[in-house]
């Protein structure tokens, strides 16, 4: 697959996430952070939140725990989800 036909799928998979039929389970929606900003920005860097910033430290951990993992990857996962979540 080329990159820009995965682009433009994975931009018209987060223009779908803003509007699927219901909202997702936080664990769900965890998932998506983590597989946008790999895809979108590559490996998590920078400090883990401190213990008050509960979601801070729940979307870095999402994010971090998917290291290593390519961008078209995450972008292919990313893409996956959102269309399950479609139907």
């Amino acid at each position: 697959m080329t990159m820009s036909k995965l682009k433009k799928q994975f931009e018209a998979a987060v223009a779908d996430s803003k509007k699927l039929p219901e909202r997702p389970s936080n664990d769900v929606l965890l998932q998506l952070y983590a597989l946008y900003k790999q895809g979108t920005d590559g490996d998590v860097e920078g400090k883990r939140p401190g213990f008050t910033d509960m979601v801070g430290r729940a979307k870095y951990d999402a994010w971090a725990a998917i290291k290593g993992t390519t961008s078209d990857d995450a972008m292919t996962r990313y893409i996956g989800l959102i269309s399950s979540l479609k139907d």
